[in-house]
């Protein structure tokens, strides 16, 4: 409770930060993303962008210009439609993947690899990981450019696997000019019917003080209040023989695959953001140096209401005529004879507040010799609340006519698949889940999470131009940086579970409560909800889809968690499960929830930039130093395990400039990743039910790689093509390992009893599962261990074009194109690909800017990859389709895969005039679906997002 307390004090605290935004923004008009590009004359080629073509020149100009392996995204690039989203930017970037969060941009990957260092002018941002802070909390309107650096140099932050994101804010003195702009943009996600506003402002200038000086300050404020909606189709993908018919024909077994479980998940997400980002600038009047404060803060509030409609049990039924095996060995047009329906009303999301300042800044002691530094502090607190209401279909009459057991409502129900859109579940007895009679209160659950991540770091650079007088050798840099990093989750519960079961009157008699009776004592709690209308509207329904109509408890009432405790301690009064005091009362600490990881970082570097004429160098090292503490509870005591490592990381980049437009590179370097703090924390993170359940490992080491990389590039009118070679060795993968744990207390608390198949047995030799016959004392929690694994390799080549067609005569003049292919193969020591990497991605943009008009076709795509490993929908399913397999029998078991995503989306703009500019874009113009499936590819997933229409204006003074 202590930790609420701490939370709801600390976001009191920020609604001074909320006052100060609204009269920011009740002030002054805003400040887009190329108002930043008024720069110096430094800076003015590469961030002065009025256009698409003007973007992509600068961003080409930037790629030329630098002498490590780097492409960038110019502000334009990012400001232009449709890319207001960091994420959906990058995805146009050679070497780069994104995946999607109710269709928006979410995590990024380089080269196939998500473990990267995001930064924000060169310093941490922080989120509820090591990775830093979600794109979809940070806004695209505060930035200049954004770098994706492949090879490092020694003066670089180390923690990135796959490459740094670095994320470039303007400064007030680059301002040669007062400015003011806004930008109103107006959302409409089709699925959610929702119009949703998305806001950036923001003023900046600077003063010449004389004597004193000068001063400039950038104030920036963006807002977003979006709802968005998603439809899941899940099934469980099972793997067996199949009665009545003689073995498969197209599985190395001669077991089929067949669906079961299907589950129904519609979702609707509310998200709010407010940012405000204010930076101070002042440089002396003898221009020997200057100094900058920045400071950045991001709020984001919502709340997620989601259904699951499941139905469990039971073997298929062939029926005569229209059962038939696919070419993938699975069963489809089957029946079950009997399945029980299940219901949840569930409601949880994130809510954080977040901040990263900065003070530094650099002298120029001589001509020479500059020094700089910085101290930064960065922090990020989370809190997720999760509630969930659960029915269990039981059957009325049966328990009316005093029969034992749990009496289960059972329903025949018949299923033909679909790899493309939502199967055929089609119930013989229509929507059931409208049926308020046969549904038993099961279940009720109110959880909160809690993440505190905060970083404290300071640095310290010097840099000498020409030393010892050698004109082949630029600089010498030098350098520390020590961190003080801090991660604590922790957790609060009241869950109240078996109801249905365990439910008995004031007498002592057995009772049961039926959703009509909440309904008739409470009657805004239960709603009806229909989306048989627009339930995958996209992709397609081929037939009846039964789960798409149902009553169920309100999710809007759910969200209101003192309201829904109330209500359910009114329905458990003067019974056995009686509930006694408030919800504050009632929430339990849960030690198995706690973690505290601690993390001491040193670094020193040095490096030397050469420059023999054709041919550029920057070479040098970096020494990291790690001490590392994770505390968790054991046996109602916290206890700490401590480990360190040491990391010496040399690096080299090379350019040489074969003619003056063609240039080739090598670069090679040895790079560094900590493992997350999740995987460090031996906390028990329970799922399923709390059948299952995680726990990460504090000794992990590291993740290490050696790569190289040569690439060529030629430009040529400002336009470019490129090539490059990239080659990763990683040491130590993590794996995991599984152990059945016996956890009596937790045990007691499981609610899938039913399902003893996936139920392990704590003092079986190896991983064994219970049966209906086995008694609750040998039953356990499967636990999954993360451990370092074994060596994987990374290897590929990347490719990028962009050319304006402005040699064709007249209009035709403003035609242009981006296009850019990266084909990476990967693979671990059993032979598996890695997770993440598709072997072929594709990005392009046809564009065409004339006489104000600007116009925006923007296509991208990558090819089935290796989303998860050991995924529960697919865990009974390995490439041999083998019945009862282990881990050792088959290590492709699990497997989760990603189809190809493809996704077209269209942009347009028309300046006005000089300042004022209408703009309208579609993103995910053909709505197409995320679709996963096993390793056979049997498809257990789709899962289908808004189209999003965007109209609005920006204004620049």
């Amino acid at each position: 409770m202590d930790n609420y307390k701490k939370f709801k004090k600390f976001d009191k605290q920020t609604a001074l930060r909320d006052l100060s935004v609204l009269m920011l923004s009740a002030s002054a008009m805003a400040f887009t993303p190329m108002t930043f590009a008024q720069a110096d004359d430094a800076a003015l080629e590469e961030v002065t962008v009025t256009g698409i073509r003007a973007s992509l020149e600068a961003a080409a100009d930037a790629k030329r210009d630098d002498a490590r392996v780097v492409d960038a995204v110019v502000a334009e690039d990012i400001g232009k439609l449709p890319d207001n989203n960091i994420a959906e930017a990058l995805q146009r970037v050679t070497g780069v993947s994104i995946n999607r969060e109710f269709g928006v941009g979410s995590a990024v990957s380089i080269r196939g690899l998500t473990q990267n260092r995001v930064e924000v002018n060169g310093r941490s941002v922080l989120g509820d990981s090591r990775s830093g802070i979600d794109f979809q909390d940070f806004p695209a309107a505060f930035l200049q450019k954004v770098e994706v650096v492949k090879s490092p140099t020694p003066e670089m932050t180390e923690g990135a696997l796959g490459g740094t994101i670095s994320l470039k804010m303007a400064r007030p003195l680059d301002l040669n000019a007062p400015l003011a702009a806004v930008s109103v943009q107006g959302e409409y996600a089709d699925k959610a019917e929702n119009w949703a506003p998305i806001i950036s402002s923001g003023v900046g200038n600077n003063w010449d003080l004389g004597d004193a000086g000068t001063f400039g300050v950038i104030a920036s404020l963006a807002y977003q209040d979006r709802t968005l909606r998603r439809d899941e189709s899940l099934v469980q993908l099972q793997v067996g023989p199949v009665e009545g018919l003689g073995p498969a024909q197209n599985t190395p077994s001669g077991n089929y695959v067949y669906a079961r479980e299907h589950t129904y998940n519609p979702r609707t997400e509310d998200r709010e953001r407010t940012a405000l980002n204010l930076a101070f600038q002042w440089a002396p009047a003898s221009e020997q140096g200057q100094f900058y404060l920045d400071m950045n803060m991001v709020e984001r509030d919502g709340a997620q209401e989601t259904f699951s409609l499941l139905h469990i049990l039971d073997d298929p039924t062939v029926i005569p005529g229209e059962t038939y095996e696919d070419g993938n060995g699975q069963l489809q047009n089957f029946m079950y004879d009997e399945v029980q329906p299940l219901m949840t009303t569930g409601s949880s999301f994130r809510q954080s507040d977040s901040f990263s300042h900065a003070f530094g800044g650099e002298w120029n002691f001589t001509d020479k010799l500059t020094v700089s530094g910085e101290y930064s502090i960065a922090e990020s607190d989370s809190y997720i609340p999760f509630s969930e209401f659960r029915y269990r279909g039981i059957d009325r009459s049966l328990e009316g006519q005093g029969a034992e057991g749990e009496n289960k409502w059972l329903i025949p129900v018949t299923y033909r698949g679909n790899d493309s859109g939502a199967p055929v579940v089609d119930f013989a007895d229509g929507y059931v889940f409208t049926d308020q009679q046969n549904q038993a209160f099961r279940r009720y659950e109110d959880t909160r999470d809690y993440i505190k991540n905060n970083e404290d770091a300071f640095r310290f650079d010097v840099e000498y131009v020409e030393p010892f007088g050698l004109n082949w050798v630029s600089a010498v840099k030098s350098g520390v940086r020590v961190t003080t990093r801090d991660y604590e989750q922790s957790k609060e519960q009241f869950r109240i579970t078996n109801i249905f079961k365990d439910l008995t009157d004031a007498d002592g008699n057995p009772d049961i409560i039926w959703m009509e009776d909440v309904s008739a004592q409470f009657p805004n709690a239960m709603t009806d909800y229909d989306f048989t209308g627009d339930a995958f509207e996209h992709s397609g329904r081929a037939g009846a889809y039964d789960l798409a109509k149902f009553t169920a408890y309100d999710a809007k009432l759910l969200q209101n968690q003192q309201a829904t405790f109330d209500i359910v301690k009114q329905l458990l009064a003067g019974t056995n499960m009686e509930i006694n005091g408030s919800l504050a009362d009632n929430l339990e600490y849960q030690e198995g929830g706690y973690a505290e990881v601690n993390e001491d970082t040193a670094a020193a570097y040095i490096q030397a930039e050469l420059d023999f004429g054709d041919v550029r160098a920057i070479v040098g090292g970096r020494y990291v130093s790690t001490d590392l503490s994770s505390s968790a509870y054991q046996d109602g005591e916290i206890v700490s395990d401590t480990s360190s490592y040491d990391d010496f990381l040399p690096s080299v980049n090379v350019t040489w400039g074969l003619t003056d437009d063609t240039q080739l590179r090598f670069a090679a370097a040895k790079v560094m990743r900590r493992a997350d703090f999740n995987q460090l924390s031996p906390a028990y993170d329970y799922r399923d039910a709390y059948i299952a359940a995680s726990r990460g490992n504090p000794d992990l080491e590291p993740y290490r790689a050696t790569q190289y990389d040569i690439a060529a590039e030629h430009y040529w009118d400002n336009n470019m093509v490129s090539a490059t070679l990239f080659f990763k060795d990683v040491e130590s993968f993590l794996t995991r390992t599984y152990e059945c744990e016996n956890q009596p207390e937790i045990v007691s608390t499981q609610t899938n009893v039913s399902d003893y198949d996936k139920i392990c047995l704590w003092q079986a030799n190896g991983i064994q599962y219970a049966n209906e016959n086995t008694p609750i004392s040998e039953m356990g929690i499967l636990t999954d261990f993360i451990t370092n694994g074994e060596n994987g390799k990374i290897q590929g080549l990347e490719l990028g074009y962009q050319q304006a067609f402005d040699f064709l005569p007249g209009r035709w003049s403003g035609l242009g194109i981006s296009a850019n292919y990266t084909y990476a193969d990967s693979e671990n020591p059993d032979g598996t690909p890695l997770e993440d990497i598709s072997k072929n991605t594709f990005n392009t943009q046809l564009y065409y800017e004339y006489e104000g008009l600007g116009i925006r076709l923007a296509y991208t795509y990558r090819d089935r990859f290796l989303d998860n490993e050991e995924t529960k929908r697919v865990l009974p399913l390995g490439e041999l389709v083998l019945a009862g397999a282990s881990q050792e029998d088959d290590p492709t078991l699990g497997n989760d895969y990603r189809e190809d995503l493809a996704q077209l989306d269209l942009s347009a703009s028309y300046d006005i005039n000089d300042n004022i500019t209408v703009i309208g874009n579609v993103v995910n113009l053909t709505g197409e679906p995320t679709i996963n499936t096993g390793t056979n590819g049997s498809a257990f997933q789709i899962m289908e997002n808004d189209r999003r229409f965007v109209l609005g204006v920006r204004a620049k003074f």
